[in-house]
């Protein structure tokens, strides 16, 4: 046994013991909890957790999708959508660190440069320095991380989601300028009174070192290439009920009725000269505006029996006039043989684009001992629908679910179908919706 292992042992029994010379409560708490107080209070603390979601999945495929050059109309997949380890600490009355590590979208076509065992990365690594020792009135920090305007579903909390998957168009640069919606930032947040709020400034990564060979310049914005610009933010919230906890950047999907949440939310992200495009032979720039407001409400029903989780937003999305993006979350093919098909392979949408988005979701959690010692239900379902202007008609993608929550979400095992629209190009140059197709999934999520 090296000096190391030797090092961290003590540690974990130093900590233990620490905890049993506080209140029973707080060693109740700590026994759910991978966490090493470094105060008899518990107030400095350095903790981790470990988060992992498996999906079996079933995908109907877009017309003329291939999989290794093979046809295929539908698809069967398993795989990792993320997996994460995370470990954070407050190390003195102002000081607070936090980093996450993990990989995303990891299944039988998933590869880094060719290798697929290059996935892993730091999603968050930052540091923060909170200004008064009483209060989260201001906090200020720098470095890898979510930290965004526009919503609560661009800086979510994965493990509490009440979906299987977040509202991704809200994470509106993911992979293009970013790494998986993180930003190297600058930012301030705190809470004064009931008002939540979060400010910053983010160095975007060029759209070269994306991984992908960077689109050519034509009459449809992309991101470009040339130059390079800051990306400005800043949200809002208004606690009208409970304050929400303000630990981590990562705001929560739902809490299950343990709390009394009614906010109201609004959000913007600024960039000039984030995009590119050709118009009248001229090369020019665009401005990245994405601007929204939103409703959260999250709370406890008949005397705690049921809870309540709901969510609405309206969002404006501006790339550049035209700007349009297709993406499949964690795509199970990798050809289309049907150059019509608009949507490209696998189960590939229009997802991202210069337009208004309207997103919606709602959940009820069923009575704590519905089904005894083995936890309870929570039906939700999910409403998505954009208007880009490349487009004919709009994007509706509909979700409904349930999840089986054995011991709340550490331990929860959901049901997912999504029905998502199929584009086709039509010969007077229109992109039309030709229909629809479908997939529906099995999550298991374990977090601790």
């Amino acid at each position: 046994m090296n000096n190391t292992t030797i090092l961290f042992i003590a540690g974990i029994a130093m900590g233990s013991s620490a905890h049993a010379q506080q209140p029973a409560a707080d060693t109740r708490k700590n026994l759910n909890e991978l966490r090493l107080n470094l105060s008899a209070d518990g107030e400095r603390y350095i903790k981790a957790t470990f988060l992992n979601q498996t999906w079996v999945r079933w995908n109907q495929s877009n017309e003329g999708t291939t999989v290794n050059g093979e046809s295929r109309d539908h698809t069967v997949d398993i795989g990792l959508r993320r997996t994460r380890m995370q470990l954070y600490g407050q190390l003195n009355d102002h000081t607070f660190f936090y980093t996450q590590f993990g990989m995303n979208n990891f299944n039988y076509l998933s590869q880094n440069a060719g290798n697929r065992k290059l996935q892993p990365f730091f999603h968050d690594v930052l540091g923060e320095y909170k200004v008064f020792k009483t209060n989260n009135m201001l906090k200020i920090g720098g470095g890898l991380t979510i930290i965004n305007g526009l919503s609560r579903f661009s800086q979510p909390s994965i493990g509490t989601i009440l979906t299987t998957d977040v509202p991704v168009f809200l994470q509106t640069t993911v992979d293009q300028t970013d790494e998986f919606a993180r930003k190297l930032a600058i930012y301030a947040r705190g809470q004064v009174a009931k008002l939540d709020y979060r400010v910053a400034v983010a160095d975007p990564f060029p759209i070269q070192t994306n991984g992908q060979a960077v689109p050519a310049i034509s009459s449809t914005p992309t991101f470009t290439p040339r130059g390079h610009s800051y990306q400005y933010s800043a949200l809002f919230i208004y606690n009208i009920l409970d304050q929400e906890p303000h630990t981590t950047p990562y705001m929560a999907g739902t809490y299950l009725g343990e709390k009394k949440i009614l906010n109201i939310e609004a959000g913007a992200i600024y960039q000039p000269k984030a995009t590119w495009n050709i118009r009248s032979s001229d090369t020019v720039y665009n401005a990245m505006l994405h601007y929204g407001a939103a409703l959260f409400a999250d709370m406890p029903l008949v005397g705690n029996q049921y809870a309540f989780t709901a969510y609405a937003g309206y969002f404006l999305t501006d790339y550049g006039p035209g700007y349009i993006r297709n993406n499949g979350i964690m795509n199970p093919a990798n050809g289309n043989s049907n150059a019509t098909i608009y949507n490209g392979a696998g189960n590939a949408y229009p997802m991202f684009g210069t337009g208004n988005n309207t997103y919606a979701q709602a959940g009820v959690r069923l009575p704590n001992q519905l089904l005894g010692n083995a936890g309870t239900l929570l039906p939700y379902v999910a409403f998505r629908s954009s208007k880009f202007a490349q487009l004919a008609n709009r994007v509706n993608v509909y979700e409904a679910g349930i999840n089986w929550l054995m011991n709340k979400h550490q331990s929860k095992l959901s049901l997912n179908y999504e029905l998502r629209p199929v584009f086709a190009y039509k010969p007077l140059g229109e992109i039309n919706r030709i229909g629809n197709a479908s997939g529906a999934w099995i999550q298991y999520q374990v977090f601790f």
